[in-house]
């Protein structure tokens, strides 16, 4: 069935949120043959650690979204001040309405509406003002999340997560973060999978279904 979504957008409030969410399920669509579009809204300059480039998380993402197999052309970067996304909420609204009118995606992929991190809450809110009338689907950061409905569920095999690992390793920057270990990626779609039997799985909150 995944092979139905040709066109896909994934919003990111950072670079990397995309990747962390939804970067397994983002490999199996481009291997069934989808044009994915990322967009990310931050490059969070200001939380940069010392001893990088403040715009290293611009190339870091580019690096990481091509590994993915997503076209550098079909990654936006917009440069959003970091926990601040609130304040540019119209701005935001205006970019992702324009962007629904060029291509009027099969899918959209964007944070949870139950992710308390400001900025990823502005762009869920924002996403389902932008897409309403499309298929939606929340992804999961559990670190944000303070609840979280398994309502979906995508089958992976174990190189749709080592592609999701390999992609987050461009991110040198953000390398410390429990998160972006590997063991903590496939542990957590190992937990997804066991819910519905299989080896692997990343789960997503049915937001919009829209069905022909």
């Amino acid at each position: 069935m995944i092979d139905k979504f040709k066109t896909v957008y994934v919003l990111a409030p950072h670079t990397d949120d995309g990747e962390l969410g939804a970067g397994g399920t983002i490999s199996k669509l481009i291997e069934s043959g989808a044009n994915i579009y990322y967009f990310a809204f931050s490059t969070a300059e200001t939380s940069v650690p010392d001893g990088f480039p403040k715009d290293i998380l611009k190339t870091e993402v580019i690096n990481a979204t091509t590994r993915l197999g997503i076209k550098k052309e079909n990654v936006i970067i917009y440069n959003y001040e970091v926990r601040k996304l609130n304040y540019a909420r119209q701005e935001i609204l205006e970019d992702l309405i324009k962007h629904r009118r060029e291509l009027k995606p099969d899918l959209v992929l964007m944070p949870s509406l139950n992710d308390i991190h400001q900025d990823h809450s502005t762009i869920a809110q924002e996403g389902l003002r932008a897409f309403k009338n499309m298929t939606i689907l929340g992804y999961e950061l559990i670190w944000n999340n303070l609840t979280f409905n398994t309502t979906s569920f995508v089958k992976l095999e174990k190189k749709h997560i080592q592609a999701k690992c390999d992609a987050l390793k461009e991110y040198k920057s953000q390398g410390s973060r429990d998160y972006m270990s590997e063991s903590f990626i496939f542990s957590l779609a190992k937990t997804r999978g066991v819910q519905i039997g299989t080896d692997y799985a990343e789960s997503f909150e049915v937001i919009r279904w829209v069905m022909e």
